[in-house]
């Protein structure tokens, strides 16, 4: 029997328990897309190199050396979270993900005012991309010592040199963060293929020479450099490679990239197994992602590509049904209503998962598809579109604190975030070590940083509003990145969703 409609709005309302007036689909509209421009911020609060014309006012030019010792500018990139280091494998897949909004749901950006700042962003970080790949098999991944860059509390601006360079390369693989570096040359090409061919164009052929060497030089990026452990440890290379070829499937139509996924790599794909979705682990992405190719552009493909297509979106849907709230293979949740998974950055999942929700559920839409089959019941896109709804109002204080996690929306918002350039103010003259003590102020912050989609709650739904406690209180791009995903796809109650082959 089909899930009841009505039963599961009850069972959507009884979790979400906080919203208490109900709102108008212009008015939900209208509130996801406030929260789109003031999220779009944060790429800005980040941002490295000379800012000319910079949005944030307490932010200024930094790491304008970055690069010099090898004849490189990268100056430009940004930021990961509160520190002053430059991660390629986070950067490049906040990279993959701004492209992913923008490509599904550019109408509803355009509509919100944001698109010039999305693809401003995105070029940033592109930018920096290919400048950081100046041979097929040579990727400088990380500006900056880590180590040495978290014993110093300071504004990114005042970081002097020396600022390394690490790299992977044939003898030093990253098969990982190479593959992620492609994929999101590959998706922003898409982007800029009507804006700037000439940039598009450069932008694949990056994008091929990368997947080229992460397919051809295999490891992971962390064996090949154990200090970045500590920070971004990967925790494989196989799917990156999948979402690779995917994406480059997409930009290019050329058919081997759709066999790699589908013949030669799919022992990487783990069909039938949920996972999350996340900087490190893009299975769940790869299988929606295919799912696309599935719902548009299936009526040429047969065989074994055909038979693989279908197993990729049935994972999805097997992913879909895990974060349905009655489902009976339904994931851990808060009392609140939040998916919920490690105490570590918890609104990546959720957020990363109502974005992949919400995707599908547009496909199923523009397809016509009238529902997906869970365990014995069957759901319509509307359940999973609610799903969506609930993880974004939750992150925008729908929530059992009544705060948003999403700094400088609504009217409470955490005011320690874990962010060095925000906890020093503007005309502060600090060193290395003396930085410290805006670390340890018991101030707020004294700059905002606007944007900022902090780590998130515990398992009961509370937090400690401490620049302490990085665990939730620290910020960071990808975070924003699959945000900005989320809103932009639901500021419209009429997705219009189309090929992009």
């Amino acid at each position: 029997m089909a899930a009841s409609y009505i039963t599961l709005r009850k069972e959507f309302r009884s979790l979400n328990l906080f919203n208490h007036s109900p709102q108008r689909p212009d008015q939900l509209v209208a509130k996801y897309a406030g929260a789109l421009s003031i999220a779009q911020l944060f790429f800005d609060v980040q941002k490295s190199g000379k800012l000319d014309k910079s949005r944030i006012s307490w932010r200024g030019d930094s790491g304008l050396e970055d690069g010099k010792e090898e004849k490189l500018d990268m100056s430009k990139g940004l930021y990961d979270a509160g520190d002053n280091v430059k991660f390629g494998l986070p950067m490049a897949f906040t990279a993959t993900m701004l492209s992913w909004a923008i490509l599904e749901y550019k109408d509803q950006i355009k509509q919100a005012k944001e698109m010039n700042h999305a693809v401003d962003s995105l070029k940033w970080i592109t930018d920096y991309l290919i400048n950081a790949h100046p041979s097929p098999n040579l990727l400088y991944v990380q500006v900056g010592d880590p180590d040495s860059d978290h014993k110093c509390w300071q504004r990114p601006e005042a970081a002097a040199p020396p600022r390394p360079l690490t790299q992977v390369n044939s003898s030093h693989p990253g098969s990982d963060v190479a593959a992620e570096t492609a994929a999101a040359m590959a998706s922003a090409s898409l982007v800029f293929r009507s804006k700037d061919s000439a940039y598009s164009r450069l932008l694949l052929k990056h994008a091929r020479q990368l997947f080229v060497f992460a397919d051809t030089y295999r490891g992971c990026y962390s064996d090949s450099i154990p200090q970045v452990r500590d920070y971004y440890n990967s925790s494989g290379y196989g799917d990156e490679l999948l979402w690779a070829a995917a994406w480059l499937y997409h930009a290019t139509g050329d058919t081997a990239y759709l066999r790699y996924t589908t013949v030669q790599g799919n022992y990487f794909a783990n069909w039938g197994a949920k996972t999350w979705f996340s900087w490190d682990n893009k299975l769940a992405g790869t299988q929606v992602l295919l799912s696309r190719v599935s719902f548009f552009d299936s009526r040429t493909i047969r065989g074994e590509e055909s038979i693989a297509l279908q197993l990729y979106r049935r994972t999805a849907e097997l992913v879909v049904c895990g974060l349905l709230p009655n489902s009976s293979s339904a994931f851990q949740r808060t009392e609140g209503g939040l998916i919920w998974v490690d105490e570590w950055n918890p609104l990546q999942y959720a957020v990363g998962s109502a974005f992949l929700a919400l995707v599908y559920s547009d496909y199923m839409v523009a397809t016509e598809t009238r529902n997906i089959y869970c365990e014995g019941e069957l759901y319509e896109p509307q359940h999973v579109r609610s799903f969506a709804t609930m993880q974004a109002d939750y992150v925008l204080g729908g929530n059992p604190m009544r705060t948003s996690y999403l700094v400088g929306y609504g009217s409470k918002y955490p005011e320690y975030v874990h962010h060095r350039g925000a906890s020093i103010p503007r005309d502060a003259t600090t060193g290395c070590s003396d930085g410290f003590k805006w670390l340890n102020s018991t101030a707020p912050n004294p700059n905002v940083a606007v944007g900022a989609l902090v780590g998130g709650p515990f398992l009961n739904d509370t937090y400690i509003d401490s620049r302490n406690n990085t665990r939730q209180m620290e910020p960071t791009i990808y975070n924003t990145a699959l945000l900005v995903g989320l809103l932009s796809g639901l500021t419209t109650t009429s997705p219009l969703l189309r090929s992009f082959l």
